[in-house]
């Protein structure tokens, strides 16, 4: 890295945080409809063990608590949305193809965000964008 860029921390995007936000509340949603059927699960078992439906024996009940935790980290591994980060970095990309269209340059991914939301853009007379410093 340059020794003039070093300094400079990555500054997360409007929709980087909006996606941080939706992935946590995707994920706590996941872990309590994990929790509720593992808990949902063990009940429905426990009410056929004392119906007399199932003979419960060592093996069995622990093959059967096995069974309802996989349930439950499965659920937890299908909430999460694997594919989001690479279908947000996909729109991006397209934003800034588009924007190369109308001769706008953007030379990195999270301009385009910034950018495409503009509705107007000041820039000195060759047409450069400044950082409003003389």
């Amino acid at each position: 890295i340059c020794p003039k860029y070093a300094d400079e921390a990555e500054v997360e995007t409007p929709l980087q945080s909006k996606l941080g936000i939706l992935a946590n509340q995707v994920g706590v949603l996941g872990a309590v409809a994990a929790v509720l059927t593992f808990l949902a699960l063990l009940v429905l078992w426990g009410i056929d063990v004392s119906a007399g439906r199932i003979t419960p024996d060592a093996s069995a009940t622990l093959s059967a608590i096995l069974k309802f935790f996989i349930v439950g980290v499965t659920i937890i591994v299908v909430a999460v949305p694997e594919g989001l980060p690479l279908a947000v970095t996909i729109a991006r990309a397209y934003s800034q193809r588009k924007m190369m269209k109308d001769q706008n340059l953007v030379r990195h991914l999270a301009a385009c965000e910034t950018m495409g939301g503009a509705t107007n853009i000041t820039t000195d007379k060759t047409g450069t964008l400044t950082q409003n410093r003389m």
